[in-house]
Formats: C-alpha cells, structure tokens, sequence
C-alpha cells in the first residue's frame, strides 16, 4: 500500500494572501519551548553572578528558579529571539515531511 505525500495547506491572513513561515505567529508549542530554553540560559546566567548580601542561602537557590522562568517566559513572548519561528518550522517540517 503506498501512500501520497502530505501536503500543507497554506494559511491565510486577513489580506486573503497565504502566509510565508515568517510571517506566522509562532504555534503556543513553539513559544512554551522557547521559554524554556531560555528561563534555563538565565538561570546558568544568575548562578555565576555575586549579589553580595542580597544573595545566597537556599531561599536564593529556590526562588532563582521561578525569577529565572518567568524572565525566559517574558523574553519568549515578546517573540524577538526568532527561537519559537524557527521550532515552528521544524514541527511542520517534520509533520508535513516537505521543506518549506
């Protein structure tokens, strides 16, 4: 049994055009990772800097977590870094099994 390729459907915007990759927002999936990756290269980050007397103990190293996540959730929504386009992309290369 052989099977045709899949094909994706293009999408549109307002304008009635079909939209290119780029021009897409990024799927929540594509955002959620992208926060992710970076709460974690700002968390790395926060380790290695002395705060002096304000830093320190274990209540610093539980709660730079939840600073550091909420700082990655923030840079990621305001869709600047192109981390989430480009994961977006990927999944749909690999859901479609075309290179867009």
């Amino acid at each position: 049994m052989e099977l045709p390729p899949l094909s994706a459907a293009p999408l549109s915007t307002s304008t009635g055009l079909a939209a290119t990759p780029s021009q897409q927002a990024p799927s929540q999936s594509a955002v959620d990772f992208e926060a992710m990756f970076l709460g974690q290269m700002v968390d790395e980050m926060l380790s290695t800097v002395n705060l002096g007397d304000f830093g320190g103990g274990h209540a610093e190293e539980t709660w730079r977590s939840f600073l550091s996540d909420a700082i990655g959730r923030s840079i990621a929504e305001q869709n600047t870094t192109g981390i989430a386009g480009r994961i977006d992309t990927a999944i749909q290369r690999y859901q479609t099994g075309q290179d867009l």
